[in-house]
């Protein structure tokens, strides 16, 4: 049977674990100049109706690493823009191509992608949920602390499709996650009363609350984001006033750990939802967190299209 990955929820934990463990060996295939080449002859679509970078550029890499090939799909170059069926497109692409990455708005358009595909798809971002910056995300930390359980990790920020998928990773694993934002800004009720539910032993914590001090206090991990998304351009003024205070700063990173990591998925919006001297600082591992997409995204080609 095919298998999708469009949001984190759909994995177990010993499914993120393989990909982790995947990736880690991927990563050490090329650092020592080994080709290796399981999708050879394979090709990805990618469709995007969001503009990008390190996704885009880390599928399109990764899947030539990997012997295979890639093609750029904008939907403004598909039949989509011009009324046929999402249903349609699925079953035709389905014929061409042996996976397809969509990034777009809507998270109902990749499920309905999804359904009527016969091929894998991936979830490359969408307004609900961002599957694969997390599962980079978990690696990253990995890398660093060996292991993620009895980890505090502190998300600063919108509740938006990173604290979605932040949420539904954390509790695979006894994670003790906290997420400050702002009030009106918090994650979906329903992905957090879900992912409390499933929550894996030993259990996960995961706490929704508005004090980034609180949420900082002993953290291992603290992680942000940008306060506007992409379609949210006209909220910028108001969401700028709304979220004075949660700025990860060197006076709120004080309140971690010594050792603490920091971390944003990018595009980070400088002097916003995050300094100069954090980004940059010795604390920082957002640039290898960045190139890790690459890594962890090979792995789940190899396990969806391999």
């Amino acid at each position: 049977m095919k298998r999708d990955l469009l949001r984190v929820a759909d994995l177990s934990r010993k499914e993120i674990e393989e990909i982790l463990d995947l990736s880690g060996e991927l990563k050490a295939r090329l650092k020592r100049g080994e080709r290796h080449t399981p999708l050879l002859g394979k090709t990805l679509g990618l469709i995007f109706e969001k503009s990008s970078t390190r996704t885009r550029v880390s599928f399109e890499v990764g899947i030539y690493q990997l012997g295979g090939q890639s093609l750029f799909l904008s939907s403004k170059d598909l039949q989509i823009g011009r009324g046929e069926t999402l249903a349609d497109t699925a079953r035709v692409l389905s014929r061409y191509v042996e996976g397809l990455v969509i990034r777009t708005f809507g998270h109902e358009i990749v499920e309905e992608m999804a359904h009527y595909a016969s091929i894998p798809i991936i979830n490359g971002l969408s307004d609900l949920h961002h599957p694969c910056q997390v599962l980079a995300d978990l690696f990253s930390i990995r890398e660093r602390k060996r292991s993620l359980d009895g980890l505090k990790v502190a998300y600063v920020g919108d509740g938006n499709n990173m604290a979605h998928s932040w949420i539904e990773g954390a509790s695979k694993f006894g994670i003790h996650l906290m997420v400050a934002c702002p009030v009106g800004y918090e994650p979906d009720q329903e992905i957090y009363e879900n992912a409390l539910r499933e929550r894996a032993r030993p259990a996960a914590k995961i706490e929704i609350g508005h004090d980034p001090e609180q949420a900082v206090e002993g953290a291992d991990v603290v992680y942000t984001d940008v306060w506007t998304s992409m379609g949210q351009e006209q909220e910028k003024d108001e969401r700028l006033r709304d979220f004075q205070g949660f700025q990860l700063n060197h006076s709120l990173l004080s309140h971690a750990k010594p050792g603490v990591l920091v971390m944003h998925c990018l595009p980070a919006h400088r002097g916003e939802e995050i300094t100069d001297e954090v980004i940059d600082g010795p604390h920082s591992i957002v640039w290898d967190q960045a190139e890790n997409r690459l890594h962890v995204q090979k792995a789940i080609l190899v396990k969806l299209m391999g």
